[in-house]
């Protein structure tokens, strides 16, 4: 059956990567976001992967735009199987020197816009008693990093709602589901679109993924909600355990790293407005794509993705290794 899917955030980076994902299988899809380049730029991509595009201009800080996105896309494209939440805005700089209403306006955007999006969804979800919804989170929903304190008091944010909207819908024995995808360091524009006060011009914290590898991710965690959470890319795997064995160690250790590590080596900071108030890719022309400009130094696949995805696969081999050794010990001992 042809699924109907809407993605918020849906322009660029990783929205943009799963709604072509999505496209390739046929599916329709509701693309939401405020940069209408960017929104003409992704329905190309999911109809040239063989599906059907709504692009919705919707800033997601906006209750009542937001109900209006989802409205539209089930009257234009059917009932909602799938609901996405990505999009988010940032400021990079100490805390300092980020005035109240950048920070509220992240807040707004970055968190929520994903308790808005998730109320529409329910409201679309819960009389049908069926549908998925995917947050979008961070291992720094786990583990936040100096120069992004907006954005990682909104990841975790999501996490602690998330959780407690999941245990609701268990308590109700709904079979609408919920789960998180929490993403490793990826590359996206937004290292060239966000506000930033630094010196120096944004990067990710490698290891760096390419987006459509976080796109995997999410497109898995749809297909299978009936767990918590997904975690993508060894980086994400290793952050959360460093953080619940050794978080104090981990606070020294990015007082020392977290500000050079966030930074290349070019003095071309961007000290304009970024993408906070306006998208930046809102004019004919200025469509940007999924990816950043880190193509270099990304990483196109992850193993640790594989093994979540082929869990039966991984244990078969993991169960055929551990009998293999124990054969090799039996033979071992009665030689």
């Amino acid at each position: 059956m042809t699924q109907t899917v809407v993605i918020t955030g849906a322009s660029a980076g990783i929205g943009r990567a799963t709604a072509r994902l999505f496209g390739r299988r046929g599916a329709h899809v509701a693309l939401v976001a405020r940069g209408e380049a960017g929104l003409a730029g992704a329905a190309r991509d999911v109809e040239a992967a063989g599906g059907k595009a709504l692009p919705i201009p919707t800033d997601v800080a906006d209750f009542d735009a937001v109900q209006q996105a989802a409205d539209r896309a089930e009257s234009e494209l059917g009932p909602i199987d799938v609901w996405v939440n990505v999009a988010f805005t940032s400021v990079f700089a100490p805390f300092t020197e980020i005035k109240p209403e950048e920070f509220k306006r992240v807040t707004e955007v970055s968190y929520l816009g994903f308790v808005y999006g998730t109320k529409a969804a329910l409201g679309k979800m819960l009389p049908r008693d069926r549908g998925t919804i995917v947050q979008v989170g961070s291992a720094l929903g786990y583990r936040a990093i100096p120069l992004q304190s907006a954005y990682c008091g909104a990841k975790h944010a999501i996490n602690g709602f998330t959780e407690s909207v999941r245990t609701e819908l268990l308590h109700d024995h709904s079979n609408v589901r919920i789960t998180i995808a929490q993403m490793p360091a990826v590359n996206t524009p937004q290292f060239s679109w966000v506000r930033s006060r630094l010196p120096r011009h944004p990067q990710p914290v490698a290891p760096i993924y390419e987006p459509e590898v976080a796109a995997q991710g999410v497109v898995f965690a749809a297909d299978h909600p009936e767990h918590k959470e997904y975690w993508v890319g060894a980086s994400t795997v290793g952050t959360i355990f460093a953080q619940k064995f050794a978080a104090p160690l981990l606070d020294r250790y990015l007082a020392r790293t977290g500000y050079d590590s966030q930074q290349t080596g070019d003095l071309g900071a961007l000290h304009g407005p970024g993408n906070l108030w306006h998208p930046k890719d809102e004019v004919p022309g200025e469509d940007h794509g999924a990816h950043g400009d880190f193509d270099d130094k990304s990483h196109q696949r992850s193993a640790q993705l594989w093994v979540a995805q082929h869990a039966v696969s991984a244990a078969e081999v993991v169960g055929s290794a551990a009998s293999a050794a124990v054969t090799r010990a039996k033979d071992a001992v009665h030689r």
